[in-house]
């Protein structure tokens, strides 16, 4: 396949002005979500194969969202797109300005392997609101998703506007040799660092959803029953594997025992199994084996090693961690949970910003002035106060990182204007025009000037 023929054909067509047509935008996500409402039992069934993800937990972390993003689009994108007037000073009246949103061109998606169909089809929504091209690569890590994504868009689009290309290293590295307007990538710190070097050959913008290791910040005030449950629902969430999940739990010392206590309750009650579709597995043996080397056995308060067969790790706490540990040396990305203790908020923040800034930050507090000493002092992509993972389904929060953990952000009006440029104009008429700025220069000239422009 010759990625450089297709990139062209996008380029063309994206020449042609069709895409900044509002109701070509609109048809072309409607179709989207006709052709995935259409098939959704191969999307359940080719998710389960790859890594057991149930019907359940697809519909709600990965279909809901894609679902609820098309029909936002379709419902503001006349609005989104509409050109914005702007105030115009002294010195060019007569004059108006405005601000016109123009798409960028033709974009690269590239998708990542633990939310496979939100993660890639997401980002290409927001592109194609905004009028753009797009070439999508998916994860190839779950081989069925990205089989079912290439062939329900290939045949239902024409590649000159919406393409997947599947592959691995090899294709993605191809196409990062070619010259995109834009580019999306969901991942790694480390690979989003390759994508970043790429993109800096052609002076291509990108936006890079990362990770990190995001924290739980827990005061002893809190009610330890229903942080427990929000923690546990957070964490364990397809089976650890996601962006945000928190990473790693900071208690306070005196509330350590019974907080651990009631994690374990909560992951009794519900009853994280495969067999029954209330967990997922891990999704391959490569990332199984680095889970288990994470673990210190002697420091399980809950879960175990797993079972590598299966591919699955049970929820697993660790307790009387410390920042040396191996499991804290870099984002876990699995069904793995240390705890560790701080006696003063000042020492929880402190060793907090020791680490690359976080994805996202968890406060779980009923003091005012902690949460807000927490707010201003650490700085993170996005989080929230007493809940966890809960901030993604907000379409009118912007959705990125921060240093490490990203650049630019999505979802909602945010992706919107990731994919679009802001063209700024002054249009003036040729009523009359001031001779002040003309030469010849003077003496009083530049007094008045001084007078308009301050």
């Amino acid at each position: 396949m010759n990625f450089q023929e297709i990139i062209d054909l996008q380029r063309q067509f994206f020449n042609t002005n069709t895409t900044k047509n509002i109701s070509f935008r609109i048809q072309e996500l409607k179709r989207l979500k006709g052709v995935l409402k259409k098939n959704e039992a191969e999307l359940y069934e080719s998710i389960y194969k790859d890594f057991k993800k149930s019907e359940f937990e697809t519909y709600t972390t990965e279909l809901s969202i894609i679902y609820h993003e098309i029909d936002l689009a379709i419902k503001k994108v006349k609005k989104w797109a509409r050109k914005k007037k702007a105030s115009t000073g002294l010195t060019n009246l007569p004059g108006k300005s405005y601000i016109i949103p123009e798409p960028f061109g033709t974009v690269l998606v590239i998708g990542a392997w633990n939310y496979p169909y939100q993660l890639s089809l997401c980002p290409a929504i927001a592109a194609i609101a905004a009028g753009c091209t797009v070439v999508l690569k998916p994860s190839e890590v779950p081989s069925r998703t990205s089989a079912t994504m290439e062939r329900l868009i290939n045949q239902n689009f024409d590649s000159s506007f919406f393409k997947v290309i599947e592959g691995g290293v090899k294709e993605t590295t191809a196409l990062l040799d070619i010259k995109f307007d834009k580019i999306f990538f969901t991942g790694s710190v480390p690979v989003g660092k390759i994508i970043y070097q790429a993109a800096a050959k052609h002076l291509t913008p990108v936006t890079l959803e990362l990770g990190g290791k995001s924290p739980a910040i827990i005061t002893k005030d809190i009610n330890i029953d229903m942080t427990a449950k929000r923690l546990v629902w957070g964490k364990f969430l397809n089976a650890g594997q996601t962006c945000i999940a928190p990473d790693y739990v900071m208690v306070e010392s005196s509330i350590k025992d019974a907080f651990l206590s009631a994690v374990k309750k909560h992951i009794d009650k519900s009853d994280y199994h495969v067999d029954n579709d209330n967990y997922t597995q891990i999704v391959n043996d490569k990332n199984f084996d680095r889970l288990v080397e994470m673990i210190e056995e002697e420091k399980i308060y809950v879960g175990s090693t797993g079972n590598k067969e299966e591919r699955v790790i049970p929820p697993t706490v660790l307790r009387d961690v410390d920042f040396s540990d191996k499991v804290m040396q870099d984002e876990i990305f699995g069904p793995i949970l240390p705890v560790l203790t701080f006696d003063t908020i000042d020492e929880a923040i402190s060793k907090v910003k020791k680490l690359s800034k976080p994805l996202s930050c968890y406060i779980f507090t009923k003091n005012n002035a902690v949460q807000k000493k927490i707010l201003n002092e650490i700085s993170f992509g996005g989080g929230a106060v007493n809940d966890a993972v809960m901030h993604f389904t907000e379409q009118t929060l912007p959705f990125g990182g921060v240093g490490d953990s990203g650049i630019g952000n999505y979802h909602g009006k945010f992706g919107f204007e990731t994919f679009s440029h802001y063209k700024s104009v002054l249009q003036k008429p040729f009523l009359i025009e001031p001779n002040l700025k003309y030469p010849p220069y003077s003496p009083t000239k530049l007094k008045w000037l001084k007078r308009i422009i301050g």
